[in-house]
């Protein structure tokens, strides 16, 4: 397994060694110990989610309040997805700045993003399936959205004619977000997640296994 940092602080890609045979295929998608070393903090799983959406589908781009956040262990299981990381952070150095990974079932990379980043995705296959683990449970009143086709993000989408929730369809712009005071502070996220740092032993992790 490696694990890489994006260009944006807090956001990592993790690809995974596969293990196949004529029998099939083996991988470990998710290890704890290993992505507590790279991020400092071990993941505080409270809930798991799946996501199934058709091509063209654009949601995003989501966040919450910090404290507590919520942190997120994303992958494709089936189709394939261009997953993106935001920096909705007031005060970052790369705020208003976006990343794009692909996920999808063949090369089945994961990307973790840590609690105050934005995040979104677009579907590139019908039935386009995510699992996401997550550090904090679903929270409405704390959980906000900007805008996906907000032109000062100008993600560049690879949908002619994205479809969007109403929900989505009716987020501010990341300028209007910031002006209502919606938007996380960077150096309280990095404060919120040093503290979960100083409060963390992880382990060297062990080698992969079939």
């Amino acid at each position: 397994m490696k694990i890489r940092p994006l260009s944006i602080d807090g956001a990592w890609e993790i690809s995974p060694e596969q293990h196949a045979d004529p029998r099939g295929m083996f991988t470990e998608w998710y290890r704890h110990d290993r992505l507590a070393v790279a991020v400092g903090h071990p993941l505080r799983l409270a809930q798991g989610n799946l996501s199934v959406s058709a091509r063209g589908v654009v949601r995003g781009i989501h966040f919450a309040d910090v404290p507590p956040g919520q942190a997120k262990y994303v992958t494709c299981v089936r189709g394939a997805v261009m997953d993106v990381v935001v920096d909705v952070r007031t005060g970052s150095p790369t705020f208003g700045q976006w990343e794009m990974v692909r996920l999808d079932e063949a090369d089945r990379r994961a990307v973790y993003l840590s609690e105050g980043l934005g995040h979104g995705f677009c579907a590139l296959t019908d039935d386009a399936t995510l699992s996401y683990l997550c550090s904090a449970t679903y929270n409405p009143a704390a959980e906000h959205t900007v805008h996906p086709l907000d032109s000062e993000l100008a993600i560049t989408w690879p949908a002619g004619h994205p479809l969007l929730s109403a929900r989505d369809a009716a987020a501010p712009s990341l300028t209007e977000a910031r002006a209502a005071g919606l938007l996380p502070e960077y150096q309280a996220c990095r404060s919120f997640t040093a503290s979960l740092n100083s409060s963390a032993t992880p382990r060297r992790a062990e080698g992969d296994h079939p």
